[in-house]
C-alpha cells in the first residue's frame, strides 16, 4: 500500500501527516516559537530549520523515509496556475527560493517536499492546489487602475477540498455545483466556485476582503498612501501591518479568536464590537459572491479554524440564512487533501507541468 508524506509549513508552525492510501498513519503539528523564527531574515532562511524537525519527529516515530511513494507539499506564492497537482521542478524551486509572488511559509513546501523526496529511491515531490490558483473569470480580474489587476490569492486547496467534501455529501460532483466557500483562518478567503471553477475571490493575503485575525484587509487606499509618506514608517512596518499585525492583532493586540470571544462573553464590548465586525466583513462578502454566482447557488459554506467559534458562526449565518443554505465545515483537510491528491498520481493521474 503506498505511503505519502503530507507538509504543510505556516507562519508558526510545520504540520507533517502520514497516510497509507486514504488512512491517517501518523500526524504532527511541530509548532515554532516567534524567538526561534525571529533570528532568520527571510522565509527560506528556515528551511533547514524546518527541514531538521520534521527528520528528527519521523525518526522518532520509527517511519523510515524509505517508505514513502510520494512526497507532497503546500504550494507557495509563484506565477498564477490552474488548480491541480504539479510536480516539483527545478525552475518552481527556484521561483520559490527568490520569492516570485512574495515572502510566505508555504513557499517552503515544495523546497521541503523536493530535498526529502530526492533522497529516497523512487521517490518524487509534488504540490497541489497552491495559494495562487488562478480561474478569476476575465471581468473580475479588471480594477480602476490597468496597472493594478486584481489577483487571485486565497485558501486553494482548502476551499478545493471542502468542496468535493460537501459534493460527495450530496452524492454529487463538485464541477456540477455553484458554491461559495469562506476560509475563515488567520486569513479569510471568501469565492464563489462555478461548476468547479474559482471565478471570483478576494485577495486574502495582502489585498482586499475582510479583516481577520491577523490581516488587515480592505483600506482606505488614500489614507494608506499618506501613511506611507509621512515618514513614520519604513515598507516593512507598513506591510506588518496588512499581514500579521492587522485585523484583531491591531484592534485587540492579539490573534486568538477564542480568547476574544471569552473577553467579549466576560463584557468586553469593544472586543464584542471588533467581533462582529469581521463577521458582518465576512457576510458582506459572502453576498458579494452571491451576487457573482446571479443567486443560483447550491450552498455557502464556512470552513476554517474559526468556523468553530458559534458566536462567529451564528453572526454570519443570521446575515445569509434568509438568501442561501448556510453549511459548516469547521477546521480545514488540507493535510487529507495533500494526501489524496498525492494519491491520485499514483493511481494513474498525470501531473500538471510548471513552467
Amino acid at each position: 500500500m503506498y505511503k505519502i508524506l503530507s507538509i504543510n509549513p505556516g507562519s508558526g508552525s510545520t504540520k507533517i501527516a502520514v497516510y497509507q492510501g486514504e488512512k491517517l498513519k501518523f500526524s504532527n503539528t511541530i509548532r515554532h516559537s516567534s524567538d526561534e523564527l525571529l533570528q532568520y531574515k527571510r522565509i527560506f532562511d528556515q528551511y533547514d530549520f524546518r527541514k531538521k524537525l520534521i527528520l528528527q519527529t519521523l525518526e522518532k516515530e520509527n517511519i523510515a523515509l524509505t517508505d514513502f511513494a510520494i512526497v507532497i507539499g503546500r504550494g507557495g506564492l509563484m506565477h498564477p496556475l490552474e488548480s491541480g497537482t504539479y510536480e516539483v521542478s527545478d525552475s518552481m524551486v527556484a521561483d520559490l527560493k527568490t520569492a516570485l509572488g512574495g515572502e510566505h511559509a508555504s513557499n517552503l513546501g515544495a523546497v521541503l517536499a523536493r530535498e526529502i523526496a530526492d533522497s529516497i529511491p523512487n521517490c518524487k515531490a509534488y504540490i497541489a492546489d497552491p495559494v495562487i490558483v488562478d480561474e478569476l473569470q476575465d471581468v473580475a480580474r479588471i480594477s480602476g487602475l490597468p496597472q493594478f489587476p486584481r489577483r487571485s490569492t486565497f485558501h486553494a486547496l482548502n476551499h478545493k477540498a471542502i468542496g468535493r467534501k460537501y459534493a460527495r455529501s450530496v452524492a454529487q460532483n463538485y464541477e456540477e455545483l455553484n458554491l461559495v466557500i469562506a476560509h475563515l483562518g488567520g486569513g479569510i478567503s471568501v469565492a464563489a466556485h462555478r461548476q468547479g471553477k474559482v471565478i471570483d475571490t478576494n485577495q486574502a493575503l495582502d489585498g482586499f476582503g475582510p479583516f481577520s485575525p491577523e490581516r488587515a484587509g480592505t483600506m482606505d487606499a488614500g489614507a494608506l498612501i499618506r501613511l506611507c509618506f509621512e515618514g513614520k514608517y519604513n515598507l516593512q512596518e507598513i506591510q506588518k501591518m496588512l499581514v500579521g499585525k492587522g485585523g484583531l492583532v491591531a484592534h485587540l493586540g492579539t490573534n486568538d479568536v477564542h480568547e476574544a470571544t471569552i473577553r467579549a462573553q466576560n463584557g468586553d464590548k469593544h472586543a464584542e464590537l471588533i467581533l462582529e465586525a469581521m463577521a458582518y466583513n465576512v457576510g458582506k462578502e459572502i453576498g458579494a459572491m452571491l451576487a457573482v454566482l446571479k443567486g443560483d447557488v447550491d450552498a455557502v459554506i464556512l470552513t476554517g479554524g474559526i468556523a468553530y467559534d458559534p458566536f462567529i458562526v451564528g453572526y454570519i449565518r443570521s446575515m445569509i440564512a434568509p438568501i442561501a443554505p448556510v453549511v459548516v465545515y469547521p477546521g480545514e483537510d488540507e493535510m487529507e487533501a495533500l494526501a489524496i491528491a498525492g494519491l491520485r498520481i499514483l493511481r494513474g493521474e498525470k501531473s500538471k507541468k510548471y513552467v
